[in-house]
């Protein structure tokens, strides 16, 4: 195994094929109304990142129905991870949520529930009360945590409106009730280097990270990174080097973490750039391949944890 894959993680923990669906709520993000900032991450678009997102005008339930009866014929899944996918979710009130959540969890063969949001939307109060709702219906709830990069520097550049400290700090209280994290990285934002790359690395696993999704950045039309991009502010690595980081941040992550996947996608419409015009799974391939050729397999340079210069003593 070159590394460890979502797929094999959700076939261990819960005995067959699952499939996310993903839902859409009428929420949107502290760094846009004001509460923390105005004008939004400067790379994200004015819906998100909901591209395949049914409206968020119909309930949850009706999601869920919709997209599994698209997802069963196909992938003949049988368990379901409805995936609160858009903006800050946890930025909504905490009824509102509650609401969205029990009925995600009374969906019929729905096993989990992941909800993305920020670090700076996790509080000890919503995440007490979500602990309620998953020890009344049983299933697994993961959060997964827009972080980026662990560079904070390169986070006032893209506007995130929070530092590495709150990722910290959301992740101890999320361990501290008994759910997963998931951090989403962008391993090529033009500010980071290598460098960069293994520390987030390290950082995800001494931080104990239950799982990482990686991104290409993608620069979607209309937004402030657009403009940097058009002006050549900014300029993006090539496909190789993308698949360099990959890779070394791979070697550095702790074997234990699943990857949700090793690369994003956007739709071409809504995008000046998006993985080189290469097909995503395609991308993902070269790397698996090059990995199984080369016998590089996840975590072989982890080995900087509990006392690395204490080693030479056992």
């Amino acid at each position: 195994m070159t590394y460890y894959a979502f797929s094999d993680y959700l076939k261990e923990r819960y005995g067959e094929k699952v499939y996310k669906l993903p839902i859409a709520l009428p929420v949107t993000c502290p760094n846009r109304d004001g509460t923390c900032g105005n004008n939004g991450c400067t790379f994200c678009g004015a819906i998100g990142t909901g591209y395949e997102n049914l409206p968020a005008s119909m309930s949850v339930t009706e999601q869920i129905n919709k997209n599994k009866a698209h997802i069963i014929p196909k992938y003949k899944a049988k368990k379901f991870i409805p995936y609160l996918q858009n903006f800050s979710n946890t930025y909504l009130p905490i009824e509102k949520l509650e609401q969205y959540v029990h009925e995600a969890a009374a969906a019929e063969d729905v096993v989990a529930i992941y909800i993305a949001t920020r670090p700076d939307c996790i509080s000890e109060y919503y995440l007490s009360r979500l602990y309620s709702i998953k020890e009344e219906y049983n299933i697994d709830i993961c959060i997964e945590l827009g972080l980026q990069t662990v560079n904070y520097k390169s986070l006032q550049k893209i506007n995130r409106g929070h530092t590495l400290a709150e990722f910290i700090d959301a992740v101890l209280k999320i361990k501290q009730y008994d759910m997963q994290v998931c951090a989403h990285i962008i391993l090529n934002l033009p500010w980071d280097d290598m460098a960069d790359v293994i520390e987030n690395a390290k950082m995800m696993s001494a931080l104990k990270i239950d799982q990482v999704k990686l991104h290409a950045l993608y620069i979607v039309k209309g937004t402030k990174m657009a403009q940097q991009y058009l002006n050549n502010e900014i300029k993006l690595i090539s496909l190789e080097e993308y698949k360099e980081r990959v890779i070394t941040f791979l070697e550095y992550l702790s074997p234990e973490i699943v990857l949700q996947r090793l690369i994003g996608r956007a739709p071409a419409e809504n995008t000046l750039f998006s993985n080189w015009h290469t097909g995503w799974w395609k991308i993902r391939d070269e790397i698996t391949t090059y990995m199984q050729d080369n016998n590089i397999t996840q975590g072989i340079r982890c080995d900087y944890l509990n006392g690395k210069a204490l080693k030479k003593f056992k």
